[in-house]
């Protein structure tokens, strides 16, 4: 076995890590790698009890796993059953050499390397060793080997102390029973562990270690509970265990059936405090568990870790210009999109806007008109405003004034171009027999049969000049289909046009029942006379029937029917209806063309309620008066002259082109009226861009037919709005 154990050495190149024993002043003196640890540390005892043989010369250690190496003055064992240092020399190193590299010298005394706690000296065994993990040797000159103190290995003396020497087998070696010659006995699991050690420790001398007895240790095993070989948890485990008992095994060393019970194990007394060595740099922090979610890391610190540069301190001025440089790109770029979004942008369209007061007002006081005594009375000028009234405008029966509110629907829902007659109506029974029944009871109708054809012209003719009630009633089933129909529509239109003391029950009047006042017929009298057939029809004085015989006594048979209102055509009357019943007595709806300057106006007027007979002429005469004191009050007044600024051009950013009239503007009224100026583009778009003198519209003054109106023209060029004026609008 001491072949093998130097054959391994041999491989190795070197001395085992042992240190060479001199022997001059009978003391051993370490060499350790540690030396600065032992100054005054002299044969210290490290770990158990020694167990010293019968002569007091063997001395054995064991550890609770591993057996560790043992050594005599006269006994020869082989220090590699421990995994400590290989013997240094080939031709077979004695008993007293294998306990040199252990650590012992000269007079039996040892010093043990205070770097472990598994060394024990003076010729005990140390059970703190272990059989694996010893460490390695370098190779040093004259094949001598130096001792690695720093990791726990076997030592012993050439002889035990004497105190300790009686104990007996108390030793838990692997030869711990002797066999009478005082020579350990062998054993087979001895050879075992020797070579499994020499098989190590051959593989890491060829991995070319020296005298570094730490490096290829692995990472220790946690000690067993109350194991008192501490350091033997550092040692490396067996390279192929064969089983899990045999990793946690604790060998148990054979002894006689007669040798004493082993004393127990002294604890390790403990290590000396090593002297302080510089600290070692602060290793870095671990790095985070694998497949743990990485915390996400600032911009600046991202940047750092890549250019291998600390981010800077954050301070309130890095701060702010760190979001300056972030966010003035963005607002820059927000500012192009504004800007072009503004440019383009579609102009509003340019509005006119009258300068100064909308209205101007007649001076003088207000004319006095001459009004009936009874009923109601009222004249407007059209377009221009009320010129006076007279009675209290309650609804009363208004007669065959209703048929005017019958024409305007016939003429609104079958409108007539001027000149044209058709189309043609049937005459049916009903209308014959209100013709006859008619004559009968003196109402006002014209001779119709059934089966003839009137045209609507002529129909309309019927009713508003010789008033024939059968026609109104023949032209409201022509129309709605049935009377009631039609009556409905007559009352719709009177909502419409704002005639809220007005109800029809019939398309002729004749009923008293049907109900209205002065001024709700003006109103429709406005409306109506702006048709031109209606007009037309209104001031005729007559017309030629085609469905009268002409063969009867009476007015209903006649060819020619004339027109009830005998104003027509003095006094500029145009129109519009009479009507007369004994409950409704004598009403009048007028109206009257008056030229003024250079216009022409239209007084609409209506006197209801006469009863002093005869109640037509008594109507007709209060009628004339109010037409001629309304001609004789009005007159003209140039409320605008020419090239006055009457307004401007609003392009809607903010900018305007003055405009001024081309002539005067004469308005037409009476003393005290206020009339309203109206500044239009005469139902032209107004321009973007034009020249100066260009007209742009009309400057109006009142309304209906008596509005007059003046051109008006830029009074400068007409241009864009500038590009602060589209960047800076808001809507």
């Amino acid at each position: 076995m001491r072949d093998g154990a130097a054959g391994a050495a041999g491989k190795a190149g070197g001395a085992p890590a042992s240190a060479s024993a001199k022997a001059g002043d009978g003391e051993g003196t370490q060499a350790s790698m540690e030396a600065d640890r032992a100054d005054n540390h002299e044969g210290t005892q490290a770990s158990t009890e020694a167990d010293g043989a019968d002569n007091g010369k063997a001395g054995q250690s064991a550890g609770p796993a591993k057996p560790g190496a043992t050594g005599s003055g006269k006994a020869e064992q082989d220090t590699a059953a421990s995994g400590a240092s290989k013997a240094g020399a080939a031709d077979g190193a004695s008993a007293a050499e294998a306990g040199a590299a252990s650590g012992a010298a000269g007079d039996g005394k040892a010093d043990q390397a205070p770097g472990k706690p598994g060394a024990t000296g003076g010729g005990k065994a140390d059970q703190a060793t272990a059989v694996f993990g010893a460490v390695k040797s370098g190779i040093v000159e004259g094949g001598k080997a130096e001792q690695a103190t720093d990791k726990p290995g076997a030592a012993s003396s050439g002889k035990a102390p004497e105190g300790e020497a009686k104990s007996g087998p108390e030793a838990a070696s692997w030869g711990a029973g002797a066999d009478g010659d005082d020579k350990p006995k062998e054993d087979s699991r001895l050879k075992t562990a020797v070579a499994e050690a020499e098989g190590d420790s051959d593989g890491d001398d060829k991995a070319g270690s020296v005298d570094q007895a730490t490096q290829l240790l692995a990472a220790p095993k946690p000690a067993a509970a109350g194991s008192a070989d501490q350091p033997t948890g550092l040692l490396k485990a067996p390279a192929n265990p064969d089983s899990e008992s045999e990793r946690t095994s604790q060998f148990i060393p054979l002894k006689k059936d007669d040798a004493p019970a082993p004393k127990p194990l002294k604890a390790p007394k403990p290590e000396a405090k090593p002297k302080a060595r510089p600290s070692a740099p602060p290793k870095p922090a671990s790095a985070p568990p694998a497949g743990s979610p990485a915390e996400p890391q600032a911009p600046l610190d991202l940047l750092a870790q890549l250019t291998n540069t600390p981010p800077p301190p954050e301070t309130l001025v890095r701060t702010v210009v760190r979001r300056v440089k972030i966010w003035t790109p963005l607002v820059v770029l927000l500012g192009i999109i504004f800007v072009v979004v503004q440019t383009m942008r579609p102009l509003p369209d340019p509005k006119l806007a009258i300068a100064g007061k909308p209205s101007s007002v007649f001076e003088g006081d207000t004319p006095s008109l001459s009004w009936p005594p009874e009923g109601q009375a009222i004249v407007d000028v059209d377009g221009l405003g009320r010129v006076g009234s007279y009675g209290e405008m309650k609804p009363l029966p208004i007669g065959s004034v209703a048929k005017v509110m019958t024409t305007y629907i016939i003429l609104r829902d079958h409108p007539l171009k001027k000149g044209e007659d058709k189309p043609l109506i049937d005459v049916d029974q009903k209308a014959e027999d209100d013709f006859i029944n008619g004559v009968r009871q003196k109402e006002s109708v014209v001779e119709v049969h059934k089966g003839q054809k009137i045209s609507e012209k002529e129909a309309l003719q019927a009713v508003m000049l010789p008033s024939a009630n059968n026609v109104a009633r023949l032209l409201a089933r022509w129309d709605a289909s049935t009377e009631a129909a039609f009556i409905k529509k007559m009352n719709d239109t009177a909502k419409e046009l704002g005639m809220t003391n007005t109800t029809y029950t019939d398309a002729s009047g004749l009923l008293e029942s049907t109900v209205s006042t002065a001024e709700d017929q003006v109103k429709l009298g406005k409306k109506a006379m702006r048709d031109p057939v209606f007009r037309e029809i209104s001031k005729a004085t007559e017309y030629h029937s085609t469905t009268a015989s002409g063969k009867g006594s009476g007015l209903a048979y006649q060819k020619t029917q004339r027109n009830f209102n005998k104003l027509v055509p003095m006094y500029g009357v145009v129109g519009i209806k009479t009507g007369s019943t004994t409950k409704a007595g004598g009403n009048l709806l007028f109206a009257a063309e008056k030229k003024v300057g250079s216009s022409t106006q239209l007084i609409i007027g209506a006197v209801f309620g006469q009863h002093k007979a005869p109640i037509i002429d008594t109507t007709t005469a209060y009628s004339k008066q109010l037409i001629l004191a309304v001609g004789k009050v009005l007159t003209t007044s140039t409320v605008v002259k020419k090239g006055a600024v009457v307004g401007h051009v609003d392009d809607g950013l903010g900018g305007t082109t003055p405009l001024v009239a081309t002539h005067d503007l004469t308005a037409v009224g009476w003393p005290g009226l206020k009339v309203d100026l109206k500044l239009t583009a005469g139902g032209k778009a107004l321009p973007h861009t034009a020249k100066a003198g260009t007209q742009v519209g009309e400057l109006t003054a009142g309304g209906g037919m008596g509005e007059v109106k003046v051109p008006v023209v830029l009074q400068k060029n007409l241009a864009e709005p500038s590009f602060g004026a589209k960047l800076t609008r808001v809507s």
